[in-house]
């Protein structure tokens, strides 16, 4: 199927055209239908599998096809994003596949002074772009009134959920008076979210392009097993590989983010991190320079790693895994994005080998095992209560691979 067969109007498919996509992701081969025909929709989709196209084409063309003047302080399209970089990349994707129409939009979220983006919707906006807590502080103040709201959009609902946004949500969707259109999106989908989404969805059609709580199959995931101790110089072994051309290394904390950025930078790496703690302008400055390959790793926590839109990106390394086996689907998320084909890589000490349990029972898929000369077999081998480690085959030790981690040499990897 081609953008041409989902009906978008010109100046739409002239927009995708010239982004360099013909053919549609299966998201949005699935859901764009439903949606030009007034459906409500719940989307099951991992990151990278196109789905803010999915939404922003239809909202667009239902736009372009009402020709309605902006009323100050009153959008008609609401976006709620998790994250300050989900908000500003969705803001972003707007003004990309609407280059071609008149509408206004903008985007609003914490961290920055709030004039620029008052005086914003005091010009009128058809499309507004929020995060949860400061669109509520600006409708507090009475700039942002939601009773004229009729196509509502909530991006990463599993994420607003685990931060704790599940009150403003129903907070803002208790505002609308006259929806007509919602959607939801989530990589996964539990019971909170689906008692959630029914009080604002009205027989949604539900899409999901990949089973639920699996990992992209154009992903190699990598496991190395690790003492604590070692990872800054397995890190930095591993980066200093010439195919790892944009890395996304994920840290547990802010602290921890920060630490492993000066030690990259010590050794003559372009780094940077990017946190909670940081300010938003020094986080667009981060994001920017990794996106232009100004600096070639951008060392993130999981909450400030959302919205990271980069299609290049070749590898996602997992400094520490993730406490939550969930959030490991968002991690490596960021790479193989647009179709291509990407590595994810998890650095597992010894404390962490149940949550690397966890994450393969989740995911269902076994990580390759990758030998290294900091290899660690008590990390391999520590096993919480409740496991048992995986009997050794009969034929004796399994062979190590000793060799660069090109993704081409994958199969010399042993496996456990």
């Amino acid at each position: 199927m081609s953008f041409e067969e989902l009906n978008l109007i010109e100046p739409l498919q002239r927009a995708v055209t010239k982004e360099g996509y013909t053919i549609p992701t299966p998201i949005q081969e699935q859901a764009i239908p439903h949606l030009m025909n007034g459906r409500d929709l719940i989307g099951i989709a991992q990151t990278g599998t196109g789905k803010t196209a999915a939404f922003v084409l239809p909202i667009l063309q239902k736009l372009s096809e009402e020709h309605w003047v902006p009323v100050p302080g009153s959008p008609r399209v609401l976006v709620l994003a998790p994250t300050r970089e989900l908000a500003a990349q969705i803001d972003e994707s707007f003004g990309t596949y609407g280059r071609f129409l008149k509408f206004r939009h903008t985007v609003v979220f914490g961290g920055v002074k709030q004039g620029q983006q008052v005086r914003a919707l005091s010009r009128g906006v058809d499309i507004l772009v929020a995060t949860p807590g400061r669109l509520l502080d600006l409708m507090n103040q009475g700039y942002i009134r939601l009773n004229g709201v009729e196509y509502f959009v909530l991006d990463e609902v599993d994420r607003m959920l685990d931060m704790g946004f599940i009150n403003d949500v129903r907070k803002i969707v208790s505002k609308f008076h006259r929806l007509r259109q919602s959607q939801c999106y989530s990589a996964t989908m539990s019971t909170r979210i689906s008692e959630l989404v029914k009080s604002f969805l009205a027989d949604p059609v539900r899409v999901e392009v990949t089973p639920q709580a699996t990992t992209l199959d154009s992903v190699d995931q990598c496991v190395f097993f690790v003492d604590r101790g070692s990872k800054d110089a397995l890190l930095l072994e591993l980066i200093r590989q010439r195919h790892v051309t944009s890395a996304l290394v994920f840290t547990r904390t802010k602290h921890g983010a920060n630490k492993v950025a000066r030690v990259l930078t010590k050794h003559g790496i372009e780094a940077d991190a990017i946190h909670g703690n940081k300010t938003q302008n020094r986080r667009t400055q981060a994001m920017n320079n990794f996106k232009s390959g100004r600096i070639q790793v951008l060392v993130a926590t999981d909450i400030a790693a959302r919205g990271i839109d980069v299609e290049d990106i070749s590898h996602v390394i997992n400094y520490n895994l993730p406490n939550e086996s969930e959030v490991y689907i968002h991690r490596i998320g960021r790479t193989a994005r647009a179709g291509a084909s990407g590595m994810a890589l998890s650095l597992c000490s010894a404390e962490e080998r149940d949550l690397l349990r966890d994450i393969e029972r989740l995911t269902r898929v076994k990580m390759t095992l990758v030998d290294h000369k900091y290899h660690s077999d008590r990390a391999m081998n520590a096993f919480g209560q409740a496991a048992r480690p995986p009997p050794r085959p009969s034929r004796g030790p399994p062979r190590r691979f000793r060799g660069s981690f090109r993704s081409g040499s994958l199969k010399k990897y042993r496996t456990y």
